[in-house]
C-alpha cells in the first residue's frame, strides 16, 4: 500500500497526513471547505499526551507558537471555595505542556505544516460517495472530480460522509449539555498565569483561562434539551449571554461577571457523541477522529485523541505485514482507550458521574492505554514488537 486518500482537513485529517507522509507513505487530503481555518471560532486544550503526538509528527513548534500554556489546574464549588489546586499533565516540560489555543488556528498551523512538507491538499474538495473495489478505493466529489488509492482514511468529523458509507444505521446522539464558549477582554488577573480554573457551578460547569495578554477564553457546560439548529444559526452573542448569566449568577464564582463582559464572540452548539460500538472499518476505508469516536467535551480530550490516532496508525501501516493487519491492529489499540473517553465525559455531561479534580498528573485516573502511551507513541519504536513485549 502506497496511496492514502484523507477525507477532512481538520486536527485528525491533517495530522495523519503527516505521520503517514513520515512512515513514507504517499497521501492527499481533500477538504470540503474553501479555507483553511473554517470553524465555529471555538477554542481547544491540547493535553499532554496531544502534545505528546504532535512532538513525534516533529510538530511542536507550529503549535507551541499559538495561544499560551496551562500549567495547573484549580478547581471551585459554587460558594467559589476552593476545592483543589493540581499540576497539569507534564507540565515541566514546556513541549508537552497542555496548551489552549483557537481550533481554526490550529487546523490553519497543521495544514500549513502539511504543505510545507509537501503533502497536497485540495480545499473545496466535497465527498458525495465511494466506490470501494479489490484494486483500490475511489472518491467521487461534488464537484465531479475523483480521487484513487489504496487506503481512504475518514477524518471528517462529526457528520462523516465516510462514516454513512461504513455505518449508515449511526447517529450521533445528543450527551445532555449545550456547550457555550466566549472571550473576553481585559479580564483582571487573580492567581498566576498558565493556571485554568474549573467552577462545578450549581446549575452549570464553568472553566476559564486568562492569556498573557488579559483575555478570558472561557467555557459553560449547561444541561437541558438541546438546541434546535435553527436556534443556534438564529442566536446571537447577546442570546446566549442572556441565558448564561442569570445562571451565573446563582454562585458566588467569576463566572457571571466573565460572560457578563464577554464580546460578540459568543458560541453555543449541543454536546454530541458517538454511540462506543460504532463500526470504524470497511474494507479499504476507516474512520478516525470524531468520525469515529466523537464525545462530549467534558473530558477536553477530543482533539488529543485525534492527534494519537495520528500517529498510532501510521505507525501500524509502516509496522505491520499487510493493511489488513495494520487496520486491525490499530482498532485493537484505539477502540477501548477512546470508548472509555466517550463514556466518562458522556456520564460527567449526563450528571451521572463528577469528575474527581484530576489525577496525579492531571489526567482522569484509569484511563486504558495510559501506561503504555508513551511507548506506543514513540516514533521510533515498532508497534507489533511492542505488541508481542506487552508494553503497549
Amino acid at each position: 500500500m502506497a496511496r492514502v486518500l484523507v477525507i477532512g482537513g481538520g486536527t485528525a485529517g491533517t495530522a495523519a497526513a503527516l505521520a503517514l507522509r513520515k512512515a513514507g507513505f504517499e497521501v492527499t487530503v481533500h477538504e470540503a471547505h474553501p479555507g483553511s481555518a473554517e470553524d465555529l471560532g471555538a477554542f481547544l486544550t491540547l493535553a499532554s499526551n496531544g502534545m505528546r503526538a504532535l512532538a513525534q509528527l516533529d510538530a511542536s513548534a507550529v503549535v507551541t507558537a499559538l495561544g499560551f500554556p496551562l500549567t495547573s489546574m484549580r478547581v471551585l464549588d459554587d460558594s467559589g471555595a476552593e476545592l483543589a489546586q493540581v499540576p497539569l499533565g507534564e507540565a515541566a516540560d514546556p513541549l508537552l505542556q497542555y496548551r489552549c489555543l483557537r481550533r481554526g488556528d490550529l487546523t490553519a498551523a497543521l495544514q500549513a505544516e502539511a504543505a510545507h512538507r509537501g503533502i497536497v491538499i485540495r480545499h473545496g474538495a466535497r465527498l458525495a460517495s465511494v466506490q470501494d473495489g479489490a484494486d483500490g478505493v475511489t472518491a467521487h466529489f461534488t464537484d465531479g472530480s475523483t480521487a484513487t488509492g489504496d487506503l481512504l482514511i475518514g477524518a471528517d468529523g462529526l457528520n462523516s460522509t465516510v462514516r454513512r458509507h461504513i455505518s449508515p444505521e449511526t447517529v450521533p446522539c445528543y450527551a445532555g449539555q449545550r456547550v457555550f464558549y466566549g472571550y473576553t477582554g481585559a479580564t483582571e488577573r487573580t492567581g498566576p498565569q498558565a493556571r485554568i480554573t474549573m467552577v462545578r457551578g450549581s446549575t452549570a460547569a464553568f472553566g476559564y483561562a486568562v492569556s498573557p495578554d488579559g483575555e478570558a477564553y472561557w467555557f459553560a457546560r449547561v444541561g437541558g434539551e438541546p438546541l434546535e439548529a435553527d436556534e443556534i444559526a438564529d442566536g446571537s452573542p447577546a442570546d446566549w449571554r442572556e441565558l448564561l448569566v442569570p445562571l451565573l449568577r446563582k454562585d458566588a464564582t467569576p463566572a457571571a461577571d466573565i460572560v457578563a463582559a464577554a464580546g460578540d464572540e459568543v458560541m453555543v452548539t449541543n454536546a454530541t457523541e458517538i454511540p462506543a460500538g460504532t463500526p470504524w472499518r470497511s474494507g479499504r476505508l476507516l474512520l478516525i477522529g470524531d468520525a469515529a469516536h466523537a464525545a462530549s467535551p467534558a473530558t477536553g480530550q477530543g482533539a488529543s485523541m485525534a492527534l494519537e490516532d495520528a500517529v498510532i496508525l501510521a505507525k501500524c501501516l509502516r509496522d505491520a505485514p499487510d493493511t489488513d493487519t495494520a487496520l486491525s491492529l490499530y482498532e485493537e489499540l484505539r477502540r477501548p482507550r477512546v470508548e472509555h473517553n466517550i463514556t466518562v465525559s458522556g456520564n460527567i455531561s449526563r450528571g451521572t458521574h463528577a469528575p474527581s479534580p484530576a489525577g496525579p498528573r492531571g489526567t482522569t485516573p484509569a484511563r486504558p492505554g495510559e501506561d503504555g502511551l508513551i511507548r506506543l507513541l514513540e516514533w521510533e519504536s515498532d508497534i507489533l514488537e511492542e505488541q508481542a513485549a506487552g508494553t503497549v
